[in-house]
């Protein structure tokens, strides 16, 4: 099986995929450093360089490369699912699982990094906040078609681990 975790940056997508996979006993991935091993540069100089467009079709590359494993718990990008019917690939290969985290807790959580997210690099504060709603009112579609969606502003492994195997068991 594969369970697709999503969500807008900082919303523990990473995070909670290692824990999951750990428990599941699932191998793990992240797109996002699939792409910078495949490109050998950072996410954000491949944005400088090469530009988004160029960056969503290695993106829809390596996922593509991605849904013939199994038993893989695999990281997007925030934008992986808004992209070249990446989102119906998903839900057609898995178990998709939207990481919801209010706009607030993502501007905390990215604040100290924002240098490293292309998308929101130089932002500050309560321009912040109002771009990451902005960006993530624009994603929430794409994230909605998620087969879980998962309230993540505190993250809890059982409860997620027990819904994924809840939605596993009503599919059989």
């Amino acid at each position: 099986m594969l369970i697709f975790l999503i969500g807008f940056m900082g919303s523990g997508k990473t995070t909670a995929g290692k824990m999951l996979a750990e428990r599941l006993q699932y191998d793990f991935a992240d797109t996002d450093d699939l792409i910078e091993q495949r490109e050998n540069m950072e996410i954000t100089r491949i944005f400088a360089q090469k530009g988004e467009e160029y960056f969503r079709r290695v993106e829809a590359e390596v996922l593509e490369s991605l849904l013939k494993n199994d038993n893989m718990v695999i990281s997007c990008g925030g934008g992986t699912p808004c992209f070249f019917d990446n989102m119906r690939k998903m839900n057609n290969a898995g178990i998709t699982v939207y990481l919801k985290v209010s706009s607030k807790t993502i501007a905390q959580r990215v604040s100290e990094q924002h240098s490293n997210r292309p998308l929101i690099a130089g932002i500050k504060g309560d321009k912040l906040i109002t771009h990451i709603r902005k960006l993530l009112s624009g994603r929430e579609g794409w994230y909605r078609q998620s087969r879980i969606i998962y309230p993540a502003d505190n993250f809890n492994l059982d409860e997620l681990a027990g819904q994924i195997e809840e939605f596993t068991k009503e599919q059989q």
